[in-house]
């Protein structure tokens, strides 16, 4: 038997890949960070190809990249034998073959390489491919079902209400979050339009830093609690259509708020940890949660994950307006796509709500750490000039933070909030 085989083993051998492969380089471009270079080239949803890529270029993950340097992808090059892709490289998988069949055509469609594997008998192997299977993403679960069975609660029926009246809350069902505070936290469910969807908000600063403040006014205002009220909303609208959201900075005693003046404090958390001292290794710490949880995400096969940075604005001169305005990403199309989109609800709301004062918020693209370093789309939004007087009432105002709230909604989702 040994001796039968011996020769067709031979054989198989024969038609793997003489050319030893060796991994793809490139520039990397301006503004171009490492998680962005690796989403660019579909490598980003694998730890292992992260690794590999510090590894080979001897970085760390906190390294920044240089504009025109080259890099070592975690891409291995073969030379196609021009019969079948699991004889170039040597594997017996078929479903293993047409994944990397299809990334090679997905890197042609995004213009990453000139021709495709059969005419120029160069194919293109993810690192993951060979060396982390384990990984591969599921496709079939739908990582928000358990999540919102376990959160539903059905409402009492009222002994007022009839069964079919407009009023009668007997189908209604609702959802519990603590974060929301004791008055805010059952949700009605409006739809599961967002089942399969993740958001990742996070208000910005919080700790022992309580980012833009106005001194000056009737009482002390800080930009943490601000954009942390908005941000509670938003997430209850998101909630509210089945959305899995993750509050990445949270204060448990705060809640969703209807004062115009809120407390300033220092007990944020993220993940349940204290926020580091100084700026770094807090944004360290917030993308690193968020990343591994867009992992987990991932692996499960969530449709869509975005990440939003909610912020308020500080201008020495406090006579500069400041309409709520946009930041994407220098490289990504989805977040430049992203913050387009927010941008023109906040257009469209202000043209229906605010007739003949006009709208001046903008998009621009920014190499902020948030943006290049976590890896779901993502946008960064500033609110309004906490210093200036009349741009206050944006924030001060409850009803105002509310319609904050619900236009990002609108702009996220396509959903409409108002």
């Amino acid at each position: 038997m040994k001796v039968l085989l011996l020769p067709l083993m031979l054989l198989w051998c024969a038609t793997v890949s003489a050319v030893e492969p060796y991994h793809h380089a490139v520039k990397a471009k301006k503004g171009d960070g490492i998680f962005s270079l690796l989403r660019r080239y579909h490598l980003n949803d694998h730890a292992c190809n992260r690794s590999q890529f510090l590894e080979l270029n001897k970085l760390s993950i906190k390294d920044n990249l240089i504009s025109g340097k080259k890099y070592k992808l975690p891409v291995l090059i073969y030379e196609y034998n021009g019969k079948s892709i699991r004889s170039t490289i040597g594997i017996d998988s078929y479903d293993q073959a047409v994944r990397i069949k299809n990334y090679n055509e997905d890197i042609l469609k995004d213009n990453l390489r000139r021709y495709n594997f059969i005419d120029s008998k160069i194919l293109w192997v993810p690192f993951h491919e060979l060396n982390c299977a384990e990984e591969e993403p599921l496709t079939n679960a739908n990582p928000t079902s358990e999540i919102i069975k376990k959160e539903l609660v059905t409402a009492p029926t009222k002994k007022a209400d009839k069964p079919n009246s407009p009023t009668s809350s007997a189908n209604t069902q609702y959802l519990k979050e603590p974060l929301f505070g004791k008055t805010n936290e059952k949700v009605a469910i409006a739809s599961k339009r967002l089942n399969n969807e993740v958001y990742y908000i996070v208000s910005g600063h919080g700790g022992l830093d309580p980012g833009a403040m106005c001194n000056d006014c009737p009482k002390t205002l800080c930009e943490d609690e601000y954009a942390y009220d908005v941000s509670l909303r938003l997430m209850r609208a998101l909630k509210s259509h089945g959305a899995t959201v993750y509050m990445i900075i949270q204060d448990e005693n705060d809640g969703i708020r209807e004062e115009e003046y809120l407390k300033c404090d220092r007990d944020e958390r993220c993940d349940g940890k204290k926020l580091p001292r100084k700026p770094q290794p807090r944004l360290v710490q917030r993308a690193s949660y968020i990343n591994s949880l867009y992992r987990k995400h991932k692996k499960k096969g969530a449709k869509k994950q975005n990440a939003i940075m909610i912020h308020v604005d500080s201008y020495d001169d406090n006579s500069k307006r400041v309409d709520t305005y946009f930041m994407h990403h220098k490289t990504s199309k989805s977040s430049k796509k992203l913050a387009q989109s927010l941008q023109n609800t906040f257009e469209k709301k202000y043209a229906q709500h605010r007739k003949g004062r006009g709208y001046k918020g903008f998009v621009k693209e920014r190499g902020l750490f948030m943006l290049n370093y976590t890896q779901p789309t993502s946008v960064y939004v500033e609110l309004a000039n906490i210093r200036n007087k009349k741009d206050r009432q944006r924030l001060i105002k409850p009803r105002n933070r509310e319609l904050l709230a619900l236009w990002l909604f609108e702009g996220l989702t396509g959903i409409k909030a108002d």
